[in-house]
């Protein structure tokens, strides 16, 4: 871990977040984004977003375009279909890791619309989260990965869902083109608890349930902890909870 680095611990409140809060829309951002723009608030470690988001049944993102971007999307209530101009499509729901390199230019939609391609209609919202980290290298080929990972899950631990690292080779359960970033997921029940990687650059988000960080207290639905130069803290659930954490071995210039 570098020694030129202040260790911090800084908590975010899901209230402080930015929103975006239309008709079909419930969206909390972690970082700037959209017309939401703070210069001191851009990314951590490499993280550029980490987006929170609800989506009313048949509607959603219609087809936009991406570029130089990994992007993972992880589904935590209902389903979210995905299709872009490489011919992937396909229905992401909760344990499934998705990922999209962006690369030299793709586009893509995401909709609350399953019964499209299978079963009935349905009124359920789905809730996700979206998080984008740079790649290694711009002008990469555009790409798209999936896996079923439900089974890791739920053996109550910290389980590798993307990963360019190569102490994650065979391990995680998608591969990004970033050779310095993994994230972990954890469905952890009330008592159950995780540690945390140690890393230069930490994030931690809480997309639902309550959990408490050792040395710091109580983290709910919404909140997120971005550790500078430190790391190894426990994280323990006192309700069903569920835990995303960014273990990253470098950051973006300001």
């Amino acid at each position: 871990m570098s020694t030129a680095l202040t260790p911090i611990v800084d908590i975010r409140r899901a209230e402080d977040r930015f929103k975006t809060n239309i008709a079909w829309l419930d969206s909390k951002h972690s970082f700037s984004f959209g017309g939401h723009y703070d210069a001191a608030n851009t990314h951590h470690g490499l993280l550029l977003v980490n987006n929170d988001d609800i989506v009313l049944p048949g509607t959603g993102f219609d087809t936009h375009p991406h570029r130089d971007m990994e992007i993972v999307t992880w589904v935590l209530q209902g389903s979210l279909v995905h299709q872009d101009s490489t011919g992937h499509s396909g229905v992401i729901y909760p344990g499934l890791a998705q990922r999209m390199s962006a690369g030299t230019g793709i586009l893509h939609s995401e909709k609350n619309d399953s019964w499209r391609i299978q079963g009935q209609r349905h009124t359920d919202p789905v809730h996700f989260v979206q998080m984008w980290v740079v790649p290694d290298e711009p002008g990469i080929t555009p790409g798209y990965e999936q896996l079923e990972i439900d089974n890791e899950l739920l053996r109550g631990g910290l389980v590798p869902v993307a990963s360019g690292m190569d102490k994650h080779d065979g391990a995680a359960a998608i591969r990004i083109k970033n050779r310095h970033a993994a994230l972990y997921a954890a469905r952890l029940q009330p008592g159950q608890s995780v540690q945390l990687p140690e890393a230069p650059f930490l994030h931690l988000f809480v997309p639902r349930g309550t959990v408490t960080l050792e040395g710091a207290g109580t983290l709910g639905t919404g909140d997120a902890v971005r550790f500078t130069a430190t790391g190894g803290q426990r994280v323990t659930a006192t309700e069903a909870a569920e835990i995303l954490v960014w273990e990253m071995h470098a950051t973006l210039a300001n």
